[in-house]
């Protein structure tokens, strides 16, 4: 004897309920049509807005550890700079044991408003015991 297959029914809010569209579709409709003048360029500062502060840490973040190979302590500084951000990223540079014997480094990136890497350079490296002795040194 051949297997019953079984069919479930419908409930009533699947068969009155339209597909929704996507979310994005759905702001681009309520967008107006007019388009700013393409030979006008935004003020700096919401060039740099553009990119969230949060996803520009990220992104520097991202940036100086692909670049060094070093593992991350964290971001400690985000700034809108320009037409960019400025990322402050500390490695680090050389696991010791005990930890408080690791050295540790401060990077900074620049990147444009998109988030792309335009130049780091490493500010200053200290052992992790050594305590905070500000930015300079």
């Amino acid at each position: 004897m051949p297997a019953q297959r079984r069919v479930r029914a419908r409930r009533p809010a699947e068969q009155d309920a339209e597909p929704q569209e996507p979310i994005e579709d759905q702001r681009a409709e309520e967008e107006p049509d007019e388009e700013a003048p393409h030979d006008e360029e935004p003020p700096a500062r919401s060039r740099a807005r553009s990119l969230s502060a949060s996803s520009a840490g990220a992104a520097g973040l991202r940036h100086i550890v692909e670049l060094t190979g070093r593992e991350s302590e964290g971001i400690t500084l985000v700034r809108p700079e320009g037409d960019g951000w400025v990322v402050g990223v500390e490695v680090v540079e050389d696991r010791r044991i005990p930890s408080s014997g690791d050295v540790l480094a401060l990077y900074q990136a620049e990147l444009d408003a998109d988030g792309e890497l335009q130049s780091y350079r490493r500010v200053r490296r200290y052992r992790r015991a050594s305590g905070d002795q500000g930015e300079g040194g």
